[in-house]
């Protein structure tokens, strides 16, 4: 689902280069379908069409009604049918430029913590339309996301008790990213925040 890279020289530019896009996501779904189902999503796409199905609902409950196919192995088909929403066919580097588009001042927040994980060995770099989330091999660890027109906020799947800068978050039961750092400028990406990250790569790896 996200691509690992290394990058010694730490560049944004190589991070975006490399980073994942919601390609990599469609990718994903499709291998899913395949695999539960032993059909690949050509496969469903024309048996749907058979089937005579309109739109996405009709789709979603013929699957799981039919052939208990729920969940992402459905996003694939009904993608196939009925088109990709246009924002998942942009490049990374499309994703990145269009979140800080208006707000270049916060750009360079952003161009510090992928630097970082640009050369950080294990780090996977995922881009989405409205955020950045980094990833170890094992799963998702922290997600960076423009708040507001001064901030840049970094939240962390991270067990550690709150500080100054590391605040807790009220997030709903079944979300395990509960701690933020909040970021006004680059000068904010600094050893304390760094070695932050690293812990929560620490700790889910």
């Amino acid at each position: 689902m996200v691509t690992e890279h290394k990058n010694p020289a730490g560049s944004t530019e190589e991070a975006v280069k490399t980073a994942g896009t919601w390609k990599l996501m469609v990718d994903s779904n499709q291998a899913l379908l395949l695999r539960k189902t032993g059909h690949d999503v050509h496969w469903w796409a024309a048996r749907g069409r058979e089937e005579g199905l309109k739109n996405d609902a009709e789709l979603r409950d013929w699957m799981r009604d039919q052939h208990g196919i729920t969940g992402y192995a459905q996003y694939a088909v009904s993608w196939e049918m009925f088109g990709y929403p246009e924002f998942m066919l942009r490049d990374a580097d499309e994703l990145l430029d269009g979140q800080y588009a208006k707000h270049p001042a916060l750009r360079p927040i952003a161009d510090a913590v992928l630097a970082w994980a640009a050369a950080t060995e294990g780090v996977q770099i995922q881009l989405r339309k409205g955020y950045v989330s980094l990833h170890t091999a094992r799963r998702k660890f922290a997600q960076l996301t423009r708040s507001n027109n001064t901030t840049v906020d970094l939240t962390l799947r991270l067990v550690a008790e709150p500080d100054e800068r590391l605040e807790a978050i009220k997030v709903r039961a079944d979300d395990l990213f509960d701690r933020r750092i909040r970021l006004k400028s680059s000068d904010d990406v600094d050893p304390y925040v760094l070695s932050t990250l690293a812990r929560a790569v620490e700790q889910n790896s």
